[in-house]
């Protein structure tokens, strides 16, 4: 019989789980139900007394200053304790980058098996992850005999967990954790400005902006500047997340126009990211397949394009604004700035 260990760590802050920890544990709670097995939550965090309330399940922690940061090595060996102490087969995390970067460690100290970017969870008699391939265009639904069996679940592929206060939980218990020699200290965090921060995972709406940005407008002449100002003057009033195509990233290696705050860490598409965020608008994007593909997951997709016939109204777009981008843009940010 199955037993599930759903492992999750708290915030930056030490205050709360974090979201996709919660998604984590709506995913091991509904497999747990699936298959009347035993659910258990372990939690990473230097105070996890407060982090426990309203799990509703059995629920195993290590607590400590060593635990407050991402470490490799304290995090492998707390990951290691819970699932020793649980003894599940099955065991739940979030693909998060904390958990990512030891979950194999961990996994191959327990003699088991590890998949990524499970989506789902699912199968008729057997146990089945779902994960995709080929810059989500293949899905492929794996199953193991090999036990434990480690699952990093993508994040926004579960609704968060509602945790309720006045709900006990069944059992709470302290894990002791036999820590190595550290070797690494974790002095303090440096982070950009909510300003310099263009990429946020956590944002209502994904901003893509496309090579049209930086190519002649209509009267001729190229407008890179302006173009900055009005993507980051929305991004600042609306707190939207920034994407880009792969060929408007690209440019600058090809001497041109470039709008300097883009990398290729905000590239959507078949080379880059394919994000999860409820509403996506798409601007001076031609709206075929390499970019499309990285849109999947929106929610509800919008295009503001002056080609009436780009990509995006061939399907791919629940709603296209035949516009120019910058008179769009340019009085969007207006209304926003008059709230």
């Amino acid at each position: 019989m199955e037993s599930i260990l759903v492992l999750t760590h708290a915030d930056e802050t030490g205050a709360t789980l974090t979201r996709a920890s919660l998604e984590a544990v709506t995913a091991g709670k509904e497999l747990a139900a699936r298959l009347s097995a035993e659910l258990t939550i372990g939690i990473v965090a230097a105070k996890p007394q407060h982090l426990s309330k309203g799990l509703r399940c059995a629920v195993l922690a290590v607590e400590g200053e060593p635990f407050a940061q991402a470490r490799f090595a304290t995090d492998a060996a707390a990951c290691e304790a819970l699932w020793r102490a649980a003894q599940a087969t099955i065991v739940l995390a979030t693909h998060s980058s904390r958990f990512a970067r030891v979950m194999a460690a961990v996994a191959h100290r327990a003699g088991g098996a590890i998949d990524t970017h499970v989506t789902t969870i699912g199968g008729a008699e057997d146990v089945e992850a779902t994960r995709w391939y080929y810059r989500q265009r293949i899905e492929a639904a794996l199953a193991r005999a090999t036990r434990p069996w480690f699952l990093l679940l993508d994040a926004g592929t579960h609704a968060p967990f509602a945790c309720e206060a006045s709900h006990s939980n069944v059992e709470e218990m302290a894990i002791p954790v036999e820590l190595p020699p550290l070797r690494t200290e974790v002095t303090g965090l440096r982070a950009p400005q909510q300003s310099q921060q263009t990429i946020r995972p956590d944002a209502k709406l994904l901003f893509v902006a496309g090579a049209g940005w930086t190519k002649k407008q209509p009267d001729g002449q190229v407008h890179v500047e302006e173009a900055g100002r009005l993507i980051l003057d929305f991004l600042a009033k609306s707190g939207a997340s920034l994407g880009s195509s792969k060929s408007l990233v690209d440019q600058g290696g090809e001497g041109n126009s470039v709008l300097p705050f883009l990398t290729h860490l905000n590239q959507v598409g078949q080379t880059g990211s394919t994000p999860r965020h409820p509403k996506g608008l798409a601007t001076c994007c031609h709206g075929e397949e390499p970019h499309v593909v990285g849109w999947r997951f929106i929610g509800e997709r919008r295009a503001i394009s002056l080609d009436a016939n780009c990509g995006w109204t061939r399907g791919k777009a629940d709603v296209v604004y035949v516009a120019d981008a910058f008179k769009v843009m340019k009085r969007v940010n207006e209304l926003l700035g008059g709230e």
